[in-house]
């Protein structure tokens, strides 16, 4: 298991973590099995996205602001009700298969963590990859 912890650095963003998921499925030494990507937060996320395009990553944040106004009324008591919901909708962990070593993502597949209460100094992503 690897625990990746990680500061960020503004209100929303989202990180490209790929290379440390396959690094991490590398030095397990697993060559078929599943890899579970997971993050205890809940107003950040874990999800699978394009990887080629910055700007698509831009208007994945701008089209969840529009849907999940964080300027809207909430009930929840605090200021980061916005933050909850995003992450409850893009999700907390990905299982990705690992085949000959490696993490089997699409040709334009990434795994990323979604930031959407910061900035925080610490966040963390734990990475299991399972023999199977």
């Amino acid at each position: 298991m690897k625990i990746l912890k990680f500061p960020t650095s503004h209100k929303t963003q989202l990180m490209d973590i790929s290379a440390e998921v396959k690094e991490a499925v590398i030095k397990s030494g697993i060559k078929s099995g599943i890899c579970v990507v997971f993050t205890p937060h809940t107003t950040g996320s874990v999800f699978l996205f394009e990887n080629a395009d910055q700007n698509l990553r831009r208007d994945l944040l701008s089209a969840l602001s529009t849907v999940i106004p964080s300027d809207a009324k909430y009930s929840h008591v605090g200021s980061n009700a916005a933050a909850h919901l995003k992450s409850s909708r893009m999700g907390a962990s990905v299982s990705i298969p690992v085949h000959d070593g490696r993490p089997m993502f699409g040709k334009w597949q990434g795994v990323f963590f979604g930031e959407f209460d910061g900035p925080r100094q610490e966040r963390e992503v734990i990475i299991k990859v399972i023999a199977g």
